[in-house]
């Protein structure tokens, strides 16, 4: 290639015949080993990416790739990179980035050497093995990550399926059990929210809610109401899920109160990569703004508090909207961002001026819609 012109009577490869693999789909997933049919997360204990999870669950399960020097690395939640070593550091180096290589669908991953990522031993550890050559073990698939999410009731007790079948807001820690993926169908927008043992919650006799269901059916569906802080659920009965004295989950409320709101705190994003139907969103060359148009992206932060989310990027400086609706990204305060996952895989930014963030025409972040419009939803 040539600029923007491509030809093909190249008898050889040179510099010119030689392209960088971009990858169309979110940045943030899964990764699933293709001979281990495991997924890989960050294991603390170990101080290592292990390939041995049955299901991608909570924060450790993400994998963001960055990519760099036309090169791609694998960053972890808590912000290191895996080094073809199988070590996880601080920085990105020559040691951390690879190179993309799709062979039938799957992913692979080259390193500076010409090895390949590969599950070794018995957690399975990320890390370079000796073959030059992908083979079964070397492939990966790319999962899209769902929302995973914490629930807390009027009780002020996070929503739990710890003590059995019954769906009920009685825990004081979150933990697996009160972790919960959202599912969200593509046709209607309504979610279905899955377990960590694999289950579903499902509206049962005299509107009990109960993590029985093995399979997605009318009754595990649920409308999320977004209420600005907090949230309410609407089961398949029509009716409105509330808290009982005892904590446990029914939907048999017609209205909504304080017993039927609820905080919905997103777990497994620590850090976010925002695409719209223009492109990433990344800072603005020599100005406070951020672009909404680029082919590249910046990855940025996000902290929780009482219903909302606080963005912030370089140097610590925090997202705010402008008077003008512009959003600014240099701010030395936290402003308060409400998230609505409307879509799959699509999540509506609410600013404190109650407009939506949307990518104008010209390319620039503003937080000026009054509804919620494809130019409102986000890849995250």
């Amino acid at each position: 290639g040539r600029e923007d012109r491509l030809s093909c009577f190249a008898p050889s490869v040179t510099e010119g015949e030689l392209w960088t693999v971009h990858l169309a789909m979110h940045p943030q997933a899964n990764l699933l080993s293709v001979s281990r049919r495991r997924y890989a997360h960050l294991s603390a204990h170990e101080d290592e990416i292990a390939t041995d999870s049955n299901l991608p669950w909570g924060v450790d399960a993400l994998i963001t790739l960055c990519f760099q020097d036309k090169k791609y690395s694998l960053r972890t939640a808590d912000e290191r990179y895996l080094r073809c070593d199988g070590t996880l550091v601080p920085e990105p180096g020559a040691g951390t980035g690879y190179t993309l290589e799709l062979k039938a669908g799957k992913l692979a991953f080259k390193d500076c050497d010409g090895k390949y990522l590969a599950p070794t031993g018995p957690t399975g550890t990320l890390k370079s093995g000796r073959s030059s050559k992908p083979g079964k073990d070397e492939l990966f698939d790319l999962e899209e990550s769902h929302p995973q999410v914490v629930f807390t009731a009027a009780n002020g007790r996070y929503v739990s399926i710890r003590q059995g079948v019954n769906v009920s807001a009685n825990q004081d820690e979150e933990l697996n059990h009160e972790t919960f993926q959202m599912q969200i169908d593509r046709d209607t927008n309504k979610c279905s929210l899955h377990t960590n043992t694999g289950s579903y919650w499902t509206l049962v006799a005299h509107g009990g809610i109960q993590a029985v269901a093995t399979e997605i059916a009318a009754n595990t569906m649920f409308d999320i109401e977004w209420r600005g802080r907090r949230v309410a659920l609407r089961a398949s009965n029509g009716r409105y899920v509330c808290t009982k004295r005892n904590g446990q989950l029914a939907a048999v409320s017609d209205a909504v109160g304080e017993d039927e709101e609820f905080t919905l705190k997103l777990i497994n994003r620590p850090m976010l990569v925002l695409r719209g139907e223009h492109g990433f969103v990344c800072y603005h060359r020599g100005s406070n703004l951020l672009d909404s148009n680029r082919s590249v992206y910046d990855v940025f932060h996000i902290t929780f508090s009482d219903g909302a989310y606080q963005i912030q990027g370089q140097g610590g400086k925090y997202w705010y909207v402008a008077s003008s609706g512009s959003v600014c990204s240099d701010g030395d305060l936290s402003e308060d961002f409400f998230f609505e996952f409307r879509e799959r895989g699509r999540v509506a930014i609410k600013g404190k001026n109650g407009r939506y963030l949307r990518g104008d025409p010209a390319g620039t972040l503003r937080a000026d819609s009054e509804s919620v419009l494809r130019a409102t939803l986000w890849e995250y």
